[in-house]
């Protein structure tokens, strides 16, 4: 596995070393629906060649309460202002995951 990989895989699990951000659709969801589908992202593993072609366990969608859901990190540099130069490192590396529902992609 890669660094970005791994990277994101201890981001994801912990939510530590960055940002969660949800869309107002989810947000507009129960506490304990959000709360669950947080859970969801940090025991996602059903990584793929399909949903994971760079291998960098950036992206997953599972289902919750008859919706479907995505969650996408981003790298933004430290000020996130612009992209990370290098997402391998996280001195310069802000990582943003946003949790969303799938008809607000």
């Amino acid at each position: 596995m890669n660094k970005i990989a791994l990277l994101n895989d201890a981001f994801r699990s912990t939510f530590r070393g960055g940002k969660i951000m949800m869309t107002p659709g989810v947000d507009a969801l129960p506490d304990c629906v959000k709360a669950e589908a947080l859970l969801q992202v940090a025991n996602f593993s059903d990584f793929t060649a399909d949903n994971d072609p760079h291998d960098e366990h950036d992206f997953g969608s599972f289902n919750l309460v008859g919706r479907r859901f995505f969650w996408k990190i981003d790298y933004y540099d430290r000020d996130l202002r612009h992209g990370s130069e290098d997402p391998s490192d996280p001195e310069k590396t802000t990582r943003v995951l946003t949790l969303m529902l799938a008809g607000e992609y």
